[in-house]
């Protein structure tokens, strides 16, 4: 690009010369030198004219702010909105969560008295910024006109909600643990699948002939014939008695101990940890025995019980825990 400059007639012609490089620096210069332009007159002219208020220039400058703050509140309002759906859609949960917690607790055999404990009140700034204290639940109020400050206190007294119900949840989870594990240590399950030979109580003994008190169940099963634990516990006792013969016996916790008699050969020692269904023995024909068949024994605080009462009535059974409720007889000759 050539510039020619000329002052006269008879006056010499200067030319200035210039390249796309110069030409295109010489655009930016301009162009920075009118953003800075601008920006000047904006800084010095319009925020001057707003704050002194200028006849004409304050007005424009007040339209284009209300503007922008106009369209600020709009996007905010939308937000919250939104935001406060949100919200009561959290607290129609929570509402039907704690319908859920109060039932489930009930199954689980949770006493009102021990969720005392866990009733914990939600605090926080009302709309007037004062502390407040409220207790949980209800029915679900839509918030008309949310405000920040509105919106967290109700995200905290939601979030303490859902803590409490996360206790009271594994509270439940807890007891219904404990119930089960009782169920699992109950003697309930028959040791082996056979017909019982000779019941608990009086009987005719067969080696005297005469009457004599019959201190379990007898299960007549060919020899070898694996035995089961009538419920999980641990071994406390293996040995050879004059009576049983192969004897061994699964303490159950709660007072509940089982006695298996007459075994061929015993699989677990003293220590083990037994579980329901387990094979712990053989049938045999040892000790004071007529022929092969295992005698098993529920004891309750080492007094011998009928154990019929525990096989008949299935994982249900209850765990003992008085003696006198229970059929109580004394000690006789084993066998």
């Amino acid at each position: 690009m050539q510039i020619l400059i000329t002052q006269g007639g008879l006056a010499r012609t200067r030319v200035l010369s210039f390249n796309r490089l110069q030409l295109g620096l010489a655009l930016a210069a301009l162009i920075v030198t009118l953003l800075l332009l601008s920006g000047a007159v904006y800084h010095f002219i319009f925020l001057k004219a707003a704050r002194e208020g200028w006849p004409v220039v304050s007005q424009l400058v007040k339209l284009v702010v209300r503007d922008e703050i106009a369209q600020r509140d709009r996007f905010m309002r939308e937000n919250l909105d939104a935001m406060a759906r949100k919200v009561g859609e959290m607290q129609a949960r929570m509402v039907n969560l704690e319908a859920m917690g109060e039932r489930v607790t009930g199954l689980a055999g949770v006493k009102p008295d021990e969720l005392k404990g866990l009733q914990r009140p939600a605090s926080g700034p009302d709309r007037s910024g004062r502390s407040t204290v409220s207790g949980q639940g209800g029915p679900y109020l839509p918030l008309a006109h949310p405000s920040l400050e509105l919106l967290d206190h109700t995200l905290t007294a939601l979030e303490q909600v859902a803590d409490q119900h996360g206790d009271l949840f594994t509270l439940a989870e807890s007891r219904l643990f404990e119930s089960r594990l009782k169920a699992l240590m109950v003697p309930n399950s028959k040791p082996i699948d056979a017909p019982v030979g000779s019941g608990f109580g009086f009987r005719t003994d067969p080696f005297t002939g005469r009457a004599a008190l019959h201190t379990g169940l007898d299960f007549s099963a060919d020899p070898g014939t694996p035995i089961l634990a009538a419920a999980g516990g641990m071994v406390v006792s293996v040995e050879v008695h004059p009576q049983y013969g192969n004897l061994l016996e699964i303490e159950h916790g709660n007072g509940l101990t089982t006695r298996y008699a007459h075994a061929q050969r015993i699989l677990v020692k003293t220590g083990d940890l037994i579980k329901r269904g387990q094979p712990v023995a053989l049938v045999g024909t040892t000790g004071r025995s007529t022929g092969p068949h295992l005698h098993f024994e529920v004891l309750v605080d080492g007094v011998m019980q009928n154990p019929s009462k525990f096989l008949a009535s299935g994982p249900a059974v209850p765990v003992p825990v008085a003696v006198s409720a229970l059929q109580t007889t004394p000690p006789a000759a084993r066998h």
